[in-house]
């Protein structure tokens, strides 16, 4: 892709932005380097979120892991995506990794330094160290972050109303190919509508067995700024589990207006997973928002018939986290639909992670330059991994919820492949090379 030299005019088109997290940084990065003036606020030193404890721009506050390097994999994927682009991030991280195995992993305190000295010596950033506490009028890129503060937060929910959420209480996704169909069957409750769900019954004994891992499974320790209340419409499951053997067979785990093809009789209980995506290559768990740990939940959901061998595409989460509904909010280059030119990035928008975070904010800065220059936004292919994440926020979908980069948000391959390895690498081949023509084409 041409990039604008960076020269300092009269005439220099200017934007601002609104955080230095990983998205801000990266927005207001793409932004300088294609010759656009910044202004970049960020409330800290100032004034501190309840998460926060470094002074410097883009701080990885829960881990110093920016996940898998391996290209072939999801976010090593995304990562070299990101390289394409020129991303501040994978800069700073190839000069601050550690070792990690297979990940990549930084020095946090580097890390967030690099980042810092690379964004404050731009030529064409100004940095203001102040919480903005209006709506942006135009030209603006908000990624002020999963906690934002509460301000800034009345502020977004005033102009945007009841789009905007307070927590993430979101169940796990799994692949639809890794469901034992000659277990489960599909069918919605007393036959209404077509076929949507699919539908994993449980015998009482079955039941039994799951009821027990399930309320002796191990929670995830919330950190102290994700306390948060627990609402009944969110609870989770293992929650909902303690309050009596039968409370989950008459809340998510119902099983009336069901019918079992393999007996002809209602089951004993019955999970339910939905589409997760148009495709129906993701399904999610309805009903099973957790705060157990990972590794909990792969063993205790691998007890519902048909699951024992699931591929969780994500885990269930509940964690403090502001974000939009998007998909009703947000076009495909993240702008805020029917404004001039007000654009969001990073975890606001649901995106899940830090390189997500991050990518979208390249994407936002991106697109605003190329807004203020009369261009269209950048045509993202969908096969790309960035490209499935605009479209998973811009896609209208009534039970929206954030994602983090996997695979099972990309198109398959035109001929399938069944070694799970090598399908993964020709899916990642393939969306690099898609995105190296878009950006070949400017």
């Amino acid at each position: 892709m041409k990039q604008t030299p960076i020269r300092r005019t009269a005439e220099a088109m200017r934007a601002e932005v609104i955080g230095a997290g990983l998205a801000g940084c990266e927005a207001a990065w793409a932004l300088a380097n294609r010759g656009t003036e910044i202004t970049l606020y960020e409330m800290k030193p100032v004034k501190m979120s309840p998460a926060h404890r470094y002074p410097g721009f883009a701080e990885l506050v829960c881990s110093n892991s920016l996940k898998a390097a391996r290209v072939g994999s999801a976010a090593g994927m995304l990562k070299e995506e990101m390289r394409m682009l020129g991303s501040l991030t994978m800069e700073a991280a190839a000069k601050t990794s550690v070792e990690a195995g297979g990940a990549l992993a930084v020095n946090r305190t580097d890390f967030s330094d690099y980042i810092t000295r690379r964004i404050r010596s731009h030529p064409l950033i100004t940095v203001v160290e102040r919480e903005v506490t209006d709506f942006p009028a135009k030209n603006t890129v908000i990624a002020t972050g999963p906690l934002t503060s509460d301000t800034f937060a009345d502020v977004i929910y005033e102009r945007l109303g009841k789009a905007l959420s307070f927590y993430d209480a979101a169940a796990p996704i799994v692949t639809a190919e890794s469901i034992d169909m000659s277990k489960a069957f599909l069918a919605s409750r007393y036959d209404k509508g077509g076929a949507d769900y699919i539908n994993c019954p449980f015998s009482r004994e079955e039941y039994e067995v799951f009821y027990e891992a399930l309320v002796n499974a191990e929670t995830a320790p919330l950190h102290e700024f994700e306390e948060l209340t627990v609402y009944e419409g969110c609870m989770p499951v293992e929650v909902l589990a303690k309050r009596g053997a039968d409370s989950v067979r008459y809340g998510c785990m119902k099983p009336v207006g069901l019918t079992d093809p393999r007996t002809g009789r209602r089951p004993y209980a019955a999970v339910q997973l939905r589409k997760e995506n148009r495709e129906g290559t993701l399904y999610n768990i309805v009903g099973f928002q957790t705060n157990l740990k990972f590794g909990e939940q792969k063993r205790v959901f691998g007890l519902i018939p048909g699951l024992e061998n699931a591929e969780f595409m994500r885990y269930g989460v509940m964690h403090r986290n502001t974000f939009l509904n998007s998909p009703a909010l947000l076009d495909g280059g993240f702008r805020l639909k029917d404004s001039e030119n007000i654009f969001f990035a990073g975890q606001m928008t649901g995106v899940e992670g830090y390189t997500e975070s991050a990518a979208s904010g390249i994407v936002a800065g991106i697109n605003l330059h190329r807004a203020l220059n009369g261009q269209a936004p950048l045509d993202l292919p969908r096969t790309c991994m960035i490209g499935a994440l605009a479209a998973h926020v811009s896609t209208g979908n009534e039970n929206f919820q954030p994602m983090g980069a996997n695979m099972g948000i990309l198109p398959e391959p035109e001929t399938h492949i069944k070694n799970k390895q090598e399908r993964y690498e020709a899916i990642a081949a393939r969306g690099l090379r898609d995105l190296g023509n878009v950006l070949k084409e400017g």
